[in-house]
């Protein structure tokens, strides 16, 4: 009895397995034959669509709405990660029609002209709305040597910062010049062919490393104080330099512009043998060590020039000007130019430059004339053929002057 009772359980669990196989199969036959159905598939791949569509629509609404708040503050969202990348190339060569080359006729080609090639790279960035960092690196220089220059090197670093609309300010770690924190007298840059008729006073132009500076602009009259400082190795020991930076520029008329400038330089040996790193200054330098002014000035260590620049544009592309500059440790010292160019920005030009050394009322040392023509091939590059006449004491001569300048 017990054994036929197990025997129709079995039976029973054996149907019942079978029933479960045979609707399973069924329903993955129905499954299969609806994905494989042209159908479905359409409507699956439609409802994918869909929802990845409903997602971009999200995403696209927060942008929006980002860039709406960023809109209405006068912001952008990505103004602290744009950075300019300029470049420079500018060659100067010059056919000289002189004879042998002594001592005296070198002195006075290196007085006269500078030439070479001068290769420069500029990234350009903006931390904040209306401040600027720079970072220059610079390649070659003319006047030396070597046409093939150096390896692209560390040159300057300077932070602008306009805090105002009447107020602003320069720090320059590295690199800084009178040239960085002066008020500019041309609304754009202009260079002839030597540095008579390119960069105006040579006190602009000289390396005084590091400095900081502040800029007050009020009317027509804009002014900036500096101060710089820098060390030199000499002897052994640090020679630390100090420089006063000053400038007055006044709107004469609404195409007229005087400026009055100068800088006063302290020169401090230090005492100690042992040197610093780069950028580090002892608190003790800045004292005088009980010297007083008429010591310092016969020890040659007191010393400053004294500039005064008159720019006119006489229409957009005509302009007229010229600058004087004295020195402190040489009453008698009087270097000068003027200069005239007639420079569109589309179309053919030319210039006109005369400049000069007196070191007395009848002792001319230096004294050159400068004529070039100017030609733009488009808004990157410029060529400049010239002619040069110098007369350097008993030294005098003529050359032929070329230039080309290119921008990345």
């Amino acid at each position: 009895m017990e054994a036929a009772t197990v025997s129709v359980v079995d039976r029973l669990k054996s149907f019942a397995k079978s029933t479960q196989d045979f609707a399973s199969g069924v329903l993955r036959g129905r499954e299969t034959s609806n994905r494989r159905n042209p159908i479905e598939i359409l409507k699956r791949l439609q409802r994918e669509s869909f929802s990845d569509i409903m997602k971009l629509r999200d995403r696209q609404e927060k942008v929006e709405r980002v860039l709406a708040f960023y809109k209405s503050s006068k912001g952008s969202p990505f103004q602290e990660g744009s950075t300019h990348v300029r470049g420079e190339f500018d060659a100067v060569g010059a056919l000289l029609m002189i004879g042998t080359i002594d001592e005296c006729k070198r002195n006075a080609i290196e007085r006269a002209i500078r030439t070479g090639i001068y290769s420069r790279l500029t990234f350009e960035t903006t931390p904040r709305e209306k401040d600027t960092l720079v970072a220059e690196f610079v390649g070659s220089e003319r006047g030396q040597m070597n046409i093939l220059g150096s390896p692209l090197s560390l040159a300057k670093v300077l932070y602008a910062a306009n805090i105002s609309d009447w107020f602003s300010a320069v720090a320059i770690p590295v690199g800084g010049r009178c040239r960085d924190v002066a008020v500019p007298t041309n609304s754009r840059e202009e260079r002839g062919m030597t540095d008579y008729s390119s960069f105006g006073p040579p006190l602009l132009n000289q390396l005084n490393g590091s400095g900081i500076a502040l800029m007050v602009k009020k009317s027509n009259t804009v002014a900036s104080l500096a101060q710089f400082v820098s060390a030199l190795p000499h002897s052994g020991r640090l020679l630390y330099c100090f420089g006063t930076f000053g400038q007055i520029v006044c709107q004469l008329s609404s195409n007229t512009k005087l400026s009055i400038l100068g800088i006063h330089k302290v020169d401090n040996l230090s005492s100690q043998q042992l040197r610093l790193p780069a950028m580090s200054l002892p608190i003790g330098i800045l004292q005088r060590s009980g010297h007083s002014d008429a010591f310092l000035e016969e020890n040659n260590l007191v010393d400053g020039s004294f500039a005064m620049t008159l720019e006119s544009e006489l229409d957009e592309s005509t302009r007229i000007g010229g600058w004087v500059e004295m020195k402190r440790s040489n009453p008698r010292y009087f270097q000068w130019a003027v200069t005239m160019s007639d420079t569109p920005e589309d179309d053919f030009g030319w210039g006109l430059s005369l400049g000069g050394l007196l070191q007395g009322p009848r002792n001319w040392d230096h004294f050159q004339v400068e004529t070039f023509l100017n030609f733009n091939l488009g808004k990157k590059c410029k060529l400049q053929p010239g002619l040069l006449y110098v007369m350097d004491g008993a030294t005098q001569f003529p050359a032929l002057m070329f230039r080309t300048s290119w921008s990345l």
